[in-house]
């Protein structure tokens, strides 16, 4: 398998990281003071406004997309490398429109959307002119096991009537999202709990649509972001928003969040890099003890393990993506299960390290690393918490020795056909 990045890709993280060195890190200070000094944390940011701007006009805007002729043309694997560069900074990703939630809806919208659909919310997405939000998580109900999502969507002659409460929607609170894509049960007696769910859109202005409270992670908003509890009280919808038909829900999301989870893992090995470069930069100037505290065994122990479990974590994303793109998610789904435990897990330790080398100042905001910790430690629970991986990794390795499974001795899941 060869990981070796195309001319293509590697003009593209040249371009990305001069993008970043000129106009990201030296404005992640002005951002943030924008954030805090608006009349409201939840509007638009100016200066974000114009790096986006400045993205598009260099053409380095909605890189993802792989299949589909909206976006750069890239593959999973050649989008990757270029998505670990977005994930070094908290602002990143949405000044090149590559920002969660909203890449997985555009991508929702173009598999599975209508005409409609697309002319109205995913061409408005696509040009950065709105947000949107994703609506799937329950405080009610252990929603590990999204079978037990119990938002209840009731056919109503020719509207859909929505009841129900979720919560960590992330964008909602955002004054530009105007769009949800919400997932509830629209057949909940039926016999087999995986078609029971449908996935249907909801415009936020709809009477009955409302924003509860928002919930900060760690205490960070994520501002103009967010994270908010919404409740959904007898909202009415045109069946034409039903999204590929009724008992589609699970199909939906194992669409969806294949390739966002891609995307979340190399976020994470991008913030896992810069934390390294900062761990390291910080201990070569830092005396104690009466020498350099780089000379301290014990930082060497740690800088060689961050950069073993970084390339670790990177080789086997990158096999994630190659395996999507060659043979399907359906077939990749043990490798994409993987990466989902093995990325957060990995960010979490290196950065923890970063934080112990900074000392106090490591936990403050005058560096990125508290919102990055934050941020990898979430990303345990989000798409699934590790247990539920875990669980399903064991249960196809198990199922490779099941007597009543064609035998899989000599061969590999990766050669079976494309689904």
């Amino acid at each position: 398998m060869d990981f070796a990045y195309t001319d293509k890709v590697v003009a593209l993280q040249d371009r990305l990281n001069r993008f970043m060195e000129r106009h990201i890190y030296p404005n992640e200070a002005a951002l943030n003071a924008e954030v805090a000094a608006g009349d409201t944390r939840w509007k638009p940011v100016a200066l974000l406004e114009e790096l986006k701007a400045k993205a598009r006009a260099e053409g380095l805007w909605n890189l993802f997309l792989p299949e589909s002729e909206l976006g750069a043309g890239l593959t999973n694997a050649e989008y990757a490398p270029l998505c670990e560069i977005m994930g070094r900074s908290h602002w990143a990703p949405e000044v090149f429109n590559c920002s969660a939630p909203d890449t997985g809806n555009m991508e929702v919208l173009v598999r599975y959307g209508t005409a409609e659909h697309k002319k109205r919310w995913l061409e408005p997405l696509l040009a950065g002119e709105i947000r949107s939000a994703f609506a799937m998580t329950e405080p009610e109900v252990a929603s590990s096991d999204a079978t037990n999502i119990a938002t209840e969507i009731r056919r109503d002659g020719d509207s859909y009537i929505i009841n129900g409460r979720k919560w960590w929607t992330s964008g909602a609170n955002d004054t530009r999202c105007k769009i949800m894509i919400v997932m509830g049960k629209t057949d909940p007696h039926g016999t087999d709990r995986h078609t029971q769910q449908s996935m249907i859109l909801v415009p936020t202005d709809t009477p009955g649509v409302t924003i509860q409270r928002f919930l900060p992670v760690f205490g960070f908003d994520d501002a103009p972001h967010g994270h908010a509890e919404v409740t959904f009280d007898n909202v009415r919808v045109p069946v034409e928003n039903i999204l590929l038909g009724e008992g589609r829900g699970f199909e939906i999301a194992q669409g969806r969040l294949g390739p966002g989870r891609i995307h979340h893992c190399m976020r994470l090995i991008g913030a896992a890099e810069r934390a390294l470069e900062l761990m390291c930069r910080r201990l070569m100037t830092r005396t104690a003890f009466g020498k350099p505290v780089a000379a301290q065994t014990i930082w060497h122990e740690r800088i060689a393990e961050s950069r073993i479990l970084i390339d670790q974590a990177r080789l086997l994303t990158l096999k994630a993506a190659s395996m999507m793109d060659t043979v399907g998610n359906k077939v990749a789904r043990t490798e994409i299960a993987m990466i989902k435990v093995v990325a957060p897990n990995m960010a979490c330790q290196v950065i923890d390290w970063a934080i112990q080398a900074f000392g106090g100042a490591g936990v403050s905001s005058d560096y990125p690393l508290a919102w990055m910790y934050a941020n990898a430690r979430t990303l345990r629970l989000a798409d699934g918490p590790d247990e539920v991986h875990r669980n399903q990794i064991a249960k196809w390795e198990l199922g490779k020795y099941d007597p009543r499974q064609p035998s899989l001795t000599g061969g590999d899941a990766s050669v079976k056909p494309r689904a």
